[in-house]
């Protein structure tokens, strides 16, 4: 590889990871405002605009950075960044609307996914380090609370992502299984039985239950419960640095309904519908922005608005006993699946659907 292709390539980099960040923007804030619209819609509300997250971005950057006095300035600043780019790194390394991620292969296209759920820890601690920086008690407070969620939804997550690539490891011919492009490229809905298909179903309930903790969505808020510690986390934060909290929550929000598409869901409408070129470009996305706005809904908007807020402790069992148990179930019916259809010959669910 010559200096010319080296330049072109980060050159073509640096512009899709730019446009990636866009994107992630403002389709992060598009369906916070369609969440918020919808919520209110159920509750009998009529809701803010769906720009209203635009016009709170632009306001909070325009207002001053209060620093609170007992609070360590430069840790204060710098941890609403961090969480920024961690979200928007995350990102770079999902397949979005069937194209490539931008970032595939970089780590050899080996480990993308092992390395999204170390990624997807650091915007959670990023706010953690604010709230211990700021020196409020009522931030403090909602600190311990986030770093006790954190801990409680990361196991039945793992739970998931090593599922799903112990039953992608028993396909023929397929290696990298913790390679998101791996992933997208085989469907485990196509390899499976029907004990199979219904553990692939108990590992999606399970991821859709872990989305709203990794968003701190009700019911699972209780760090930043406004009602009981003055929103905890974020208590003391203004400006330009509550701006990029908020829009760091944007960005998850993206990352973790594109992380379930690309995990479960990673099929294209253009190939049934015999469309190709820009055309299929431009189905292919609508589609992937349809299946976003489905996971945010049952995943984020129905909890939020159907369930009260947990207390920490209920928030901790709910993860570490129910959910955790749920996973486990999920991988045995993947485990007990391939044991049965070795034995005894049974078609996967697709073959018996009549789909090929």
């Amino acid at each position: 590889m010559d200096l010319g292709e080296i330049a072109w390539i980060g050159l073509t980099t640096i512009g899709g990871a730019l446009l990636m960040t866009i994107f992630g923007l403002v389709f992060g804030l598009f369906y916070k405002g369609i969440d918020r619209k919808i919520a209110a819609h159920m509750q009998g509300r009529v809701g803010p605009p769906l720009k209203q997250p635009f016009l709170d971005v632009r306001k909070l950057f325009v207002k001053e950075n209060i620093v609170p006095e007992n609070a360590v300035p430069w840790v204060f600043h710098l941890a609403p960044l961090v969480g920024l780019v961690a979200s928007i790194t995350i990102l770079l390394y999902i397949p979005i609307g069937g194209f490539p991620a931008i970032l595939d292969g970089f780590i050899y296209g080996k480990g993308d996914l092992l390395l999204i759920l170390y990624l997807l820890i650091i915007p959670s601690l990023a706010m953690v380090i604010g709230g211990f920086s700021s020196g409020s008690p009522y931030a403090t407070v909602g600190a311990q609370r986030e770093m006790a969620t954190m801990i409680a939804y990361e196991f039945p997550l793992a739970i998931i992502i090593i599922s799903l690539a112990w039953r992608l490891s028993l396909v023929t011919d397929i290696s990298n299984v913790f390679s998101l492009a791996t992933v997208t490229s085989a469907p485990l809905w196509g390899v499976t039985g029907p004990i199979g298909f219904l553990g692939l179903i108990i590992l999606l309930f399970t991821l859709l239950i872990v989305t709203p903790a990794e968003l701190s969505k009700i019911p699972f808020d209780s760090p930043e419960a406004e009602t009981e510690i003055a929103d905890g986390l974020m208590t003391e934060y203004s400006g330009r640095n509550l701006a990029m909290f908020y829009l760091t929550d944007g960005v998850k929000t993206v990352v973790m309904g594109s992380l379930i598409i690309a995990l479960f869901f990673p099929y294209n409408l253009s190939p049934l519908l015999g469309i190709s070129g820009y055309g299929a470009w431009a189905v292919d996305i609508v589609f992937y922005l349809i299946k976003l706005f489905l996971i945010i809904l049952f995943s984020v908007t129905l909890l939020r608005v159907s369930l009260a807020r947990l207390r920490i402790d209920q928030v901790v069992y709910t993860y570490w006993v129910p959910l955790t148990l749920l996973g486990l179930v999920g991988l045995i019916c993947l485990m007990w699946d391939q044991t049965i259809m070795t034995q005894f010959d049974i078609p996967s669910m697709v073959e018996l659907l009549g789909l090929v």
